[in-house]
């Protein structure tokens, strides 16, 4: 199978619409691309909130009357693919509690970095985790009334976790969305019949024909209840930006804008940058489908070397399948994308691709272009190599499964069978954006983490959690060893 990194999730969100399941169900619709594994939605009559998730794409998961059973003029929903968790139904989101602050439910797009320990912190002091997401934590920590002895509120649970999140959170009687100060992922704002939607991506507004308001600003806290809509800023001292650059590459849909800036623009133009840098004396650009296709026009266009769609993908091709592995020779392979041999034989082809990863693929790709006729093979890749891991909810494999940190250009070349292979620059895909370069995380490319963060303390802990815990009856029979403070 084609291997691509993989997004934490969607999250979608609605306030004052009769029709609020129905139309997070679109919501989700829309964001499918962003997680595939599960789906939920939970709705409030201002009484009681009602929920509904499962295993599959939104589709297979809400079939049936399940929308009409759904009650309620609020609404949140999720659409996620795990990076941390485990793929269990326990695990979808969005989460629910019912404490002494009311019952509230949330669904988070990001990762936390401080994750273990606040996990540890909170277990020690009593609480019961059901999954193992980090949203349960965030919800762990809104429920309390206090903390460390002071009045509990959002803000104060914000400040306890690092990383990156973008939230929407529903109580009984308000719709809450949030973005981390640095503003990793996205989180816009649109109306629709005077109703408040919050979505991750505008593509989501769209389908459901919602005037796009604005963005989310980073470390903004957005509440709409009855009174109306209001903001306030959640970290007043902080500046620094880090908005996740990948989003630009790969994870958004074409037809969203993020930060005023069309996606599907933004890659054309990594494409036209990659041409300005790597001009290949070439017969045609061929994309990988679905996310090289606007690089590779983008080539074209400023190159003049022709266009041709020579890779076909099956868009019917299901989440499992029958794999056989000698029966079809490159099954997983080409099950997803079948090349025209006709449009590449006795050609020079330039392959554009959004990333590589791992490479496996990509050489397959190679080599099936080298077996159908093709003089000569170059691949390019519309952004720079990924040399280290991704803790911000990005589902990119350890640094030593990284295949641009262990190994040089000319050893990937190689190993792919290209006549040439060449990476768009940071500065090229910063000027593909328009953007400047302080507003971004590229952590995956030059290892600059905006956030810190330990991996070896939450190994540590994660490890000691996971080693020898005393059954009931054991800690029973301690406590009864132990003296008695009265």
């Amino acid at each position: 199978m084609q291997t691509y990194p993989k997004h934490y999730c969607g999250v979608f969100g609605v306030y004052g619409h009769p029709k609020a399941a129905e139309l997070t169900y679109y919501g989700l619709y829309a964001l499918q691309h962003r997680g595939q594994e599960s789906a939920g939605i939970v709705t409030s009559d201002g009484r009681q909130f009602y929920t509904h998730k499962g295993m599959g794409l939104v589709p297979q998961v809400f079939r049936g009357n399940v929308l009409q059973e759904m009650p309620g003029l609020m609404a949140i929903g999720h659409t996620r693919y795990s990076t941390t968790g485990s793929s269990h139904l326990r695990n979808a989101q969005p989460l629910t509690v019912d404490c002494a602050r009311g019952q509230i439910a949330i669904a988070h797009n990001g990762n936390l970095t401080n994750a273990a320990r606040l996990r540890a912190e909170l277990e020690a002091r009593g609480s019961i985790f059901q999954t193992t997401v980090d949203s349960e934590i965030i919800l762990h920590l809104l429920a309390q009334p206090t903390q460390q002895g002071e009045p509990n509120n959002l803000v104060r649970s914000l400040h306890r976790i690092e990383g990156a999140y973008s939230l929407v959170i529903m109580t009984e009687s308000e719709l809450i969305g949030v973005r981390d100060p640095h503003g990793f992922r996205p989180l816009c704002l649109g109306r629709i019949d005077g109703a408040w939607v919050l979505a991750s991506e505008t593509c989501a507004l769209d389908l459901i024909h919602a005037q796009y308001v604005r963005d989310v600003a980073p470390g903004e806290i957005v509440a709409i209840n009855r009174d109306g809509l209001t903001s306030w800023q959640a970290f007043p001292d902080h500046t620094q930006r880090a908005f996740c650059i990948f989003e630009y590459v790969y994870f958004a849909r074409p037809d969203s804008a993020i930060a005023g800036r069309s996606v599907y623009q933004v890659r054309v133009e990594m494409g036209r940058q990659l041409a300005r840098e790597f001009p290949i004396a070439a017969d045609i650009v061929v994309p990988v489908p679905d996310s090289g296709n606007c690089a590779a026009l983008g080539y074209s266009l400023e190159s003049g070397i022709p266009f041709e769609m020579a890779f076909v993908r099956n868009h019917y091709v299901g989440r499992s399948f029958l794999q056989p592995s000698q029966l079809i020779r490159d099954f997983d392979v080409r099950v997803k994308l079948n090349l025209i041999e006709e449009l590449v034989k006795g050609k020079r082809v330039i392959v554009v691709d959004d990333s590589i990863v791992r490479g496996t693929t990509c050489r397959t790709r190679v080599n099936n272009l080298k077996e159908a006729g093709a003089r000569e093979v170059h691949v390019l890749v519309s952004c720079p190599p990924h040399r280290h891991p991704c803790v911000y909810g990005i589902d990119f494999p350890d640094r030593n499964k990284l295949m641009a940190a262990n190994y040089s250009l000319e050893e990937i070349r190689s190993y792919l069978n290209a006549d040439s292979l060449n990476y768009l620059s940071q500065a090229g895909l910063l000027q593909a954006t328009g953007l400047p370069a302080n507003a971004f995380c590229m952590a995956c490319y030059d290892g600059h983490y905006p956030v810190h963060f330990d991996p070896a303390v939450d190994k540590h802990i994660i490890e000691r959690r996971n080693g020898h815990r005393p059954g009931l009856a054991e800690g029973l029979a301690r406590e009864k060893a132990q003296p008695r403070l009265l």
